[in-house]
């Protein structure tokens, strides 16, 4: 009897271990693709020193769905709010992602330093954000498993810990330069219980070209990004953000080096609702099992002048 119990304790753990482990997967997947809003629409979700660094209040909402029939395919929201108030920013960014059993809920506070270079917009931007995370394992999605054996329930016992994220940047009317630490907790404590999929630093240059003036005005917007993902190899995307109409409309395509692409739509109202649709083809490692990813992002900007 005893030799029973004991193997049903060992098939217990398998079996979370492979659930998990599934899990982590599926998260690891989505943050080798993260949210597409932040190439160019809200830069602020990844770098902390671009809070405040749009006119007027910014309210922004991204949500993304991934098109798959692999059970607990990954399912992100995000909602920021920032302002830039004489040459101080603040920012406020929530972000939420459920993969299989796996959520990661992360909620932070930003102060952001505009400081003025010259009289050509040039600007040197730090920004600092701190505030909680938290990951948990949903335990119904664990089957055949012992809710008590404590390789199961260890794993929600840590609660929520502290986290942050660090940025700096150039811009200016034309170039702008980023260079960001998001998850500094990840990144410098060794002992931290986390997983393969953390973003440990993110790098980017881009250079906007106006090509005309007015109501018709065009400008092509071409970006490098160079970014890092714990336990992985090194990411680069490479892609042009092109806008019409004086601003009005906006096309945007990346391609990423795990050999996959991006496409996306979007328009402004006045100047005061931004929206921007975006779709993502399968990575190449899972395009046989899976179709690609559909995100939306939606922007409201108080107070800027149309």
């Amino acid at each position: 009897m005893k030799a029973i119990i004991k193997n049903i304790k060992q098939i217990s753990r398998v079996t979370f271990l492979f659930a998990a482990g599934l899990s982590f997967f599926q998260s690891a997947k989505a943050q080798l693709l993260p949210l597409n809003a932040q190439y160019f629409q809200n830069r602020y979700l990844v770098n902390p020193s671009m809070a405040g660094i749009n006119e007027g209040f910014n309210i922004n909402g991204s949500f993304r769905k991934q098109w798959s029939n692999i059970p607990g395919a990954p399912l992100t929201q995000s909602v920021t709010l920032d302002q830039q108030v004489n040459k101080v920013g603040w920012g406020v960014n929530f972000y939420n992602e459920k993969s299989g059993g796996i959520q990661r809920t992360k909620a932070v506070g930003t102060f952001a330093y505009h400081l003025p270079l010259s009289n050509d917009e040039q600007q040197l931007n730090f920004g600092i954000s701190f505030g909680a995370s938290q990951d948990r394992l949903d335990l119904s999605s664990v089957r055949n498993s012992d809710i008590n054996d404590p390789s199961i329930a260890r794993f929600n016992d840590r609660g929520y810990y502290l986290d942050g994220d660090f940025g700096v940047s150039y811009t200016s009317k034309n170039l702008t330069i980023e260079g960001a630490v998001p998850n500094m907790r990840s990144v410098f404590r060794k002992d931290d219980l986390n997983f393969a999929d953390k973003p440990t630093f993110y790098s980017a240059v881009s250079y906007k070209f106006n090509l005309s003036s007015g109501m018709d005005a065009i400008s092509l917007e071409p970006k490098g990004v160079f970014r890092g993902i714990k336990n992985y190899q090194n990411l680069w995307d490479a892609g042009l953000n092109a806008n019409f109409a004086n601003d009005k409309l906006y096309l945007m395509a990346m391609y990423h080096n795990t050999q996959n692409a991006t496409v996306g739509f979007g328009m402004n109202y006045k100047s005061t609702l931004y929206f921007m649709a975006y779709y993502n083809t399968a990575t190449s490692a899972i395009s046989g099992y899976t179709g690609g990813d559909f995100e939306v992002n939606v922007r409201v900007n108080i107070g800027k002048k149309p």
